[in-house]
């Protein structure tokens, strides 16, 4: 399906740095580029620049909106800062899989303190760095004469402590996963890393890491020789108190301080997570008395020869292979400026474009960094692959009067017709196919349903079809109430599920409600197909949408995971209109897998479903309706 385009249906900017959100760029570090944003003080501020240094995998998807406020704060403050992504990390090329990812992640993290020295005038720097991250800026920090402070975040000490504290959220996440398959009798695949390599909800660490780790112990290192040392430790767990004493001892003036919101910023989903306000402040805190000791400089350096927003050449296979394809920043979008990376094959005629969607409120690389994977093999295989930012969401702009980080925002329908713009105008754009999973799998088929000009919808795990402005992902869901009957189930043979009965910790009246909700449900889904069939359309009638959408020539997919309450919402909602609809509305569903693909296993599986019906032009591997589809209610 082609889309329009002209001047005024393209509410696009140059893919150049905006001051609102900061300066995309990549720089060079060792054989790989990183990518990274630099954040620029509104005036010249003084002869010192940041270095955010992120913490590792899960903790960094969760933390990324507090990562780019303490970023946006050191700016504010005066300080230009630069947070990046490590190599294999976020947006950033990937590394050797067997390389050691410590000595890796320390290289880059002096690369970023050349290239933020490279681009300001600042001449000295504090590196800012959260857990794994803070281990990276100790390292680091005695490797650079330019680092002359250090603000540490929840710091890893031991790195065998934290290798065990990996192993043990490994196995904690695989027992959760074999309990809801054993529910919904689906299966768990393999995955599991090896001895030597560890794979923590889809993140790795190669096994020359582990065993790097396992080797470092900070406590037994000689203190980096720096002026100024902020520890702040987590209130819950604190480990790092001896460590700070040891900086002071060194001759570091030292501040240590216990505070609340770890756990709040890093170990809770990023559509709940909250900026550690008091963390924060005590940052921007000290932060303002080391700019009072600093000499002011009358002008920093402008972005890299004052060009557009950076491209990043990839290999389409090893090096020294030619680059197969391209990835650049783009910005774009009229009410506020919304962020995207396109990636896209350097020659080719073909205007198949793929826009990836949020999942939840992730940022653009996607759980597990699912994005990054897709986008540069099918941009290595021919496609133009844009993976977007919502407005509130990621590294896009928030507008007036909304909260950050709303996983379903009323606006996000007008984001996505901005991004198919963009596309359309500055790329030719013709067959358009939107991927989400969860939440962005929502916001396909309202994309669809809506008419926007899509050839295809890819959806993969939908946990809802309809949304009412106003409601809380605290409410009861439908999802709940079509799934945790079956965990219900298992639970009652578990004994710590009535211990946690017994003591209280258990919400009796949610399941209650749960349990009250399903016959309405069924009954709701008979009146639907009843009503269907004398063409009555009721309100939320996801089977009537269907039909539309399919009548347009838009392809419809969905792909579940076995046990995803998606299933039987589908069934439910969708009725008899998804049996009719053959293969215009195509099921998979995988016999493998948690909601968000988090194994490399599994994820390779979904992927190649996936490729099916993007380079298949009838879907190799088509799945009609499955049994637990094919009776509607």
């Amino acid at each position: 399906m082609r889309c329009p385009t002209g001047p005024d249906r393209l509410p696009a900017r140059p893919s150049s740095p905006t001051s609102r959100l900061g300066e995309a760029l990549y720089f060079d570090s060792s054989e790989h580029r990183l990518f990274g944003w630099l954040h620029r003080p509104a005036v010249p501020g003084v002869n010192l620049g940041m270095v955010v240094c992120q913490p590792f995998g899960y903790e960094a998807i969760c933390a990324h909106r507090s990562v780019r406020v303490f970023a946006e704060a050191a700016a504010a403050a005066g300080v230009p800062t630069l947070r990046f992504d490590y190599a294999g990390m976020g947006d950033s090329e990937d590394t050797c899989p067997q390389a050691d990812q410590i000595h890796v992640w320390s290289q880059d993290v002096l690369a970023a303190v050349a290239a933020l020295r490279e681009r300001t005038a600042v001449e000295r720097v504090c590196l800012l760095g959260l857990r794994l991250g803070a281990l990276l800026a100790i390292l680091s920090a005695a490797r650079s004469p330019a680092v002359c402070a250090l603000a540490l975040i929840a710091p890893i000490i031991s790195g065998r402590r934290y290798v065990r504290e990996m192993r043990t959220s490994n196995l904690a996440g695989r027992l959760a996963e074999a309990e809801r398959s054993a529910a919904a009798g689906a299966l768990v695949t393999g995955g599991a890393s090896t001895a030597g390599e560890l794979e923590v909800a889809g993140f790795w660490l190669s096994e020359a890491s582990v065993l790097t780790l396992a080797r470092i112990d900070l406590a037994a290192l000689p203190v980096p020789p720096v002026a100024h040392v902020l520890v702040i430790d987590r209130k819950d767990l604190p480990t790092a108190h001896a460590w700070s004493e040891a900086a002071g001892a060194a001759g570091a003036r030292t501040q240590y301080l216990a505070l609340p919101g770890f756990v709040e910023m890093m170990t809770t989903s990023a559509q709940v997570a909250t900026v550690p306000q008091a963390m924060l402040a005590s940052m921007r805190q000290w932060l303002q008395s080391l700019v009072s000791e600093q000499q002011p400089v009358s002008a920093q350096a402008p972005a890299e020869g004052g060009s557009p927003a950076p491209l990043l050449l990839l290999p389409g296979n090893e090096r020294p292979a030619p680059a197969a394809f391209t990835e650049r920043p783009v910005f774009f979008g009229s009410e506020v400026v919304l962020f995207g990376i396109v990636s896209e094959p350097r020659q080719t005629e073909q205007s198949r474009t793929v826009i990836l969607l949020n999942m939840g409120a992730d940022h653009h690389v996607g759980a597990a960094r699912l994005h990054v994977l897709f986008a540069r093999h099918w941009a290595a295989r021919g496609y133009r692959v844009m993976r977007l930012d919502l407005g509130g969401l990621g590294d896009s702009e928030t507008r007036p009067g909304r909260a950050d980080d709303e996983v379903f925002p009323p606006a996000a329908l007008g984001d996505i017709r901005a991004a198919i713009d963009y596309m359309c105008a500055r790329h030719g754009a013709a067959d358009i196919t939107l991927v989400g999973l969860c939440a962005g799998a929502y916001h396909a088929l309202r994309a669809a349903a809506a008419g926007l000009p899509v050839k295809q919808i890819l959806m993969v795990n939908p946990a809802n079809y309809f949304w009412s402005e106003g409601a809380t992902l605290q409410q009861l869901q439908l999802a709940e109430v079509v799934g945790n009957p079956g965990v219900y189930r298992e639970r009652v043979r578990s004994v710590q599920a009535w211990l946690r009965l017994l003591r209280g910790e258990v919400n009796i009246w949610r399941i209650i409600q749960i349990y009250l909700r399903l016959p309405w449900l069924t009954a709701l889904s008979a009146l639907r197909d009843v009503a269907r069939s004398l063409r009555i359309r009721l309100p939320n009638d996801l089977g009537w949408e269907l039909e539309e959408i399919a009548a347009r020539g838009v392809q419809v997919v969905f792909v579940f995971a076995r046990g995803e309450p998606g299933i039987e919402l589908l069934r439910l909602e969708g009725g008899s209109a998804v049996k009719r609809l053959g293969e215009r509305c195509r099921v998979h569903i995988l016999e493998c897998g948690d909601h968000s693909f988090s194994r490399s296993a599994d994820r390779a599986v979904l992927e190649d479903i996936l490729n099916q019906e993007l380079f298949t032009p009838d879907g190799l591997g088509v799945q009609t309706p499955p049994p637990e589809l094919k009776q509607a209610s």
